[in-house]
């Protein structure tokens, strides 16, 4: 038998001292900072705050104030209008992407594992995709619409009454069937991590099933549910081809329209700036919704959600249920767009489909590599430089992407438009030459648009992916001499690659959706991918661009894939 020793060494005394002892971590690691780190971050932050400050100067000081006009004709239409759309569009996703995660999570029913993975597949159709099929399924001259005429006999509309698509209505439901899973998602990944225990001593204190959900369930997840129902009224607010298409005067379309119709750049900034304000109530709200409550399990013993099963004509109609979202905001606008697509080929080819796919992919590709490019930047500055500079950084740099695409235009544009007239000016007296518009007419305004409103999803990532690497690496490595520069890049960064290419694809696949901003900022006969359907759905000949379509379609099914894998690991009861 061989007896241990105690080691000579006493135990260090905890309590006390450890405060003490972070103090004194958190001052090292402060006199060790690179200051180069914290002005390049800065530097960064003015660049993606730039447009934002244009909107707020421009509207400040129009060329020709229309404000009065605006206020008094436009805009009370146009924000009561928003303000129903995004009404209704938060109700009827909360409902439905709460509603089918709870089933899915709680219950055993036939189909319910697939449903689970094909309730998130709406999500690959942007909004004004699935406007542009719904219209042309359901309008007047559509098939649904004709096919009653034939089989009733009627022959004009005075005959039968009909919802018509084109309306405020119609958009709140093309706009739920595509947006709830993000409060599904939200829900879904709530749900499994709750804690059985809390759930099964409400069942035990006489709670049915349905009472645990409102009385416990449901509580527990209204800051996930918030969080969701934000990401649906941003989308819903950034909007610009669904609302045009089915005839809603969103404040997205005004702006547009001022711009544009009315070729006043003024006025339009000074309606995006109502929006800008609309987005920090929103983001104020759904602070408030969250009620800064915090959830924690208050043992590291986990136990599987124990299904429920439901048998017989319930377990069907429980998969009905489910299915009916999946149905109308996926199945629907793709058996729509693979019918129009088989049929129209040689058209959508012959209308310029390959050079639009190729500057799509293009544009989506540089502008994943400079928002990685950015945010492995502010996110990698608070290691080498901590403070109240950087951390400030990390937290305002994903703001672009609550700014919606007709906003962000204008804010690009007014920049790079007075840095490509103060060029001409210069070459214009110094050598009798014009320059011209160098940036604004050119794809580098689109990716700046691009990286201002992804960044956060790049960001994202690529903290997560930080914060799995150990700080002692970081000692190490400039304890052998490294810079904080070769560090990242012979350290850090090949321990990222997988963050990196994660984030990347959400980048260049959101990017590849991308309409309202692409419409205001392309440069003249350059199309991509979304701007080809939206021309096509503007002359009503939306089967020339479902092949297009269906390109986008495609590319953003992968990054949902590859979400929805990541919260089934986690769940760990799919």
């Amino acid at each position: 038998m061989t007896l241990s020793t105690p080691s000579s060494a006493p135990p260090e005394p905890a309590g006390p001292l450890d405060p003490f002892k972070r103090l004194l971590a958190r001052r090292r690691a402060r006199s060790q900072a690179v200051p180069g780190w914290g002005l390049a971050v800065s530097l960064a932050l003015a660049v993606l705050a730039l447009p934002v400050l244009a909107v707020v100067y421009l509207a400040a000081t129009p060329d020709e104030n229309v404000w009065p006009h605006l206020a008094s004709s436009v805009l009370p239409e146009s924000l009561r209008q928003t303000l129903l759309l995004g009404l209704g569009t938060a109700i009827a996703t909360l409902a439905a992407g709460t509603a089918t995660a709870w089933l899915v999570t709680m219950y055993r029913f036939p189909g319910r594992a697939a449903l689970d993975r094909l309730l998130v597949l709406p999500l690959a159709i942007p909004t004004y995709i699935a406007a542009y099929c719904y219209a042309d399924l359901l309008d007047y001259a559509g098939p649904i619409q004709s096919s009653l005429r034939s089989f009733f006999g009627w022959t004009t509309p005075r005959d039968y009454w009909f919802p018509s698509i084109r309306s405020l209505g119609g958009a709140i439901l093309v706009m739920s069937a595509v947006l709830y899973p993000y409060v599904y998602l939200a829900a879904r990944a709530t749900f499994v991590q709750q804690s059985v225990c809390a759930l099964e001593v409400a069942r035990t204190l006489g709670r049915s099933p349905m009472g645990v959900f409102w009385a416990v369930a449901l509580p527990l997840a209204r800051p996930a549910l918030a969080a969701g129902v934000a990401l649906v009224l941003m989308e819903t607010l950034n909007d610009l081809g669904a609302v045009q298409h089915l005839g809603v005067e969103s404040l997205s379309a005004a702006i547009y329209a001022t711009w544009l119709q009315r070729s006043n750049l003024g006025g339009a900034a000074q309606l995006a700036t109502v929006m800008l304000g609309l987005i920090v109530v929103l983001l104020a709200v759904e602070r408030i919704a969250r009620g800064g409550a915090k959830v924690h399990h208050t043992t590291g013993r986990y136990r599987a959600i124990p299904f429920h099963d439901i048998q017989g004509w319930r377990g069907y109609l429980a998969a009905l249920l489910c299915s009916i979202p999946f149905l109308i905001g996926f199945v629907v606008p793709c058996l729509l767009l693979v019918h129009y697509a088989f049929g129209h080929a040689a058209a959508a080819l012959a209308g310029g489909f390959l050079m639009a796919a190729w500057n799509s992919i293009l544009l989506a590709t540089l502008a994943a590599v400079v928002a990685l490019g950015f945010a492995l930047l502010i996110s990698y500055a608070p290691r080498v430089a901590p403070g109240a500079a950087t951390h400030f950084a990390v937290r305002s740099a994903g703001f672009g992407y609550a700014l919606p695409g007709t906003v962000l235009a204008i804010g690009v544009l007014i920049p790079l438009a007075a840095l490509d007239n103060s060029v001409d000016a210069l070459f214009r007296t110094t050598f009798g030459i014009s320059t011209g518009l160098i940036l604004s007419g050119s794809i580098a305004a689109l990716v700046y648009a691009y990286v201002i409103r992804f960044l956060a999803v790049a960001l994202g990532g690529l903290e997560a992916g930080l914060e799995r690497i150990s700080p002692n690496l970081d000692a190490a490595a400039r304890a052998l001499g490294e810079t904080a520069g070769s560090a990242l890049f012979r350290v850090h960064l090949p321990l990222l690659l997988p963050a990196l290419g994660a984030a990347g694809l959400l980048v260049f696949v959101d990017a590849l959706k991308e309409l309202p901003a692409t419409l205001l900022l392309r440069p003249f006969n350059f199309e991509t991918l979304a701007t080809h359907v939206y021309a096509f759905a503007a002359l009503e000949q939306i089967e020339a661009g479902a092949l297009g379509a269906l390109a986008i379609i495609a590319a953003g099914l992968i990054p949902l894939v590859v979400l929805h894998r990541a919260i089934a690991g986690r769940a760990g009861n799919t």
